[in-house]
């Protein structure tokens, strides 16, 4: 790595860490309750104490600087990463400082946002693994509707999950640090760089959520983690051309199946809306496991995060080694979709 990157990363690592720091102090002094989650009888809450939603707002800012010094210095932009994370993440700051949206009307501006930013950067997925698929996606419209679902799967996932100390942003530092190594093997030099940064930013925010939460990633961190997630996965796809589209499917799957499986158990087992929020889901069962079998303290949700995380890079291991293999992506893609859904059964039962 060139001298002038060394110095910048140790510089971009130093400020964010000094950012979140002071901000904090800010807070904590001035007794600001906007970004605060004090909520504890939400179905997802799983926390004890009042914490600002400050995640969001350090991983823009220490990718703002980023994205910055590649722009100036490097003469590397993509517009695509600052379009979509900018307005995602504004998308949902106004929930982090309590500007009340109802789900359907926020599912409405996703979708809209959604279709001006895939049209206006032509951003498009080139290839699906299935031929049927491929063929289907030449037709602008179906093309057009296919990307808006994977990005609203990927975002919506990534707000699913977050939730315990470190889940989401671990599990996003394990998709971004496989993602670098694919395009710095294949030489894609200035994508390199943008995974490169978004990492250090990822591992700013941990400093101060993993293993004790200081701060919480928040609406706008969610977001912002998820909308980097499928930009960055479309891009290596189109840039890596050999490896199987599956591969890409299995790396989001858990980001992927959860809102997926989640849609369909509350409408046909719950029997309530699907945009509405429950205690349901995978890690929360997991969660009431460890409690149930006394492996687990009150306040230790960050030990789930490891748990969950250390058997998704277990389970998509053989995936790594056989990322150029179509037909094995593709077969393990399902075979994963049958793994989630065991443990979910298992899990459940366990726990009633």
């Amino acid at each position: 790595m060139e001298l002038n990157n060394i110095i910048f990363s140790i510089l971009l690592l130093s400020v964010g860490f000094f950012f979140n720091k002071y901000l904090l102090l800010i807070f904590y002094k001035s007794k600001y309750n906007l970004l605060i989650d004090n909520d504890y009888n939400k179905p997802q809450a799983f926390h004890e104490s009042s914490t600002y939603r400050l995640g969001g707002i350090t991983i823009f800012f220490t990718l703002s600087l980023s994205f910055l010094y590649l722009s100036f210095l490097k003469n590397i932009y993509f517009p695509e990463y600052t379009s979509f994370c900018t307005l995602f993440f504004l998308l949902g700051l106004l929930d982090d400082i309590k500007i009340k949206i109802v789900p359907k009307f926020r599912l409405s501006i996703m979708i809209l946002l959604l279709m001006v930013l895939v049209i206006s950067n032509k951003l498009y997925i080139e290839k699906s693994g299935l031929e049927f698929l491929n063929h289907l996606l030449t037709i602008d419209i179906f093309s057009l509707i296919f990307i808006i679902l994977c990005f609203l799967f990927i975002v919506n996932g990534s707000n699913l999950i977050d939730g315990f100390n470190g889940l989401l942003s671990i599990h996003a530092l394990i998709i971004f640090v496989i993602l670098f190594t694919i395009n710095l093997i294949n030489k894609n030099v200035e994508l390199v760089y943008i995974l490169f940064f978004i990492i250090l930013s990822i591992l700013i925010f941990l400093r101060f959520n993993f293993p004790k939460a200081q701060i919480f990633l928040g609406d706008s961190g969610a977001y912002l983690l998820g909308t980097l997630m499928a930009v960055s996965v479309i891009k290596t796809s189109i840039l890596n051309p050999s490896v199987s589209p599956f591969f890409f499917c299995i790396l989001l799957i858990y980001l992927f199946f959860e809102v997926f499986f989640s849609f369909f158990r509350k409408i046909f087992v719950v029997r309530q809306s699907p945009l509405l929020p429950d205690d349901k889901h995978l890690h929360m069962n997991f969660y009431k496991f460890l409690l149930r079998k006394n492996k687990l303290k009150l306040n230790s949700n960050c030990k789930v995060s490891i748990y969950i995380n250390a058997m998704y890079l277990l389970l998509i291991t053989p995936a790594l080694i056989f990322m150029h293999d179509g037909l094995f992506c593709r077969y393990y893609f399902f075979v994963l979709l049958t793994v989630y859904i065991y443990f979910y059964k298992v899990l459940s039962k366990r726990i009633k």
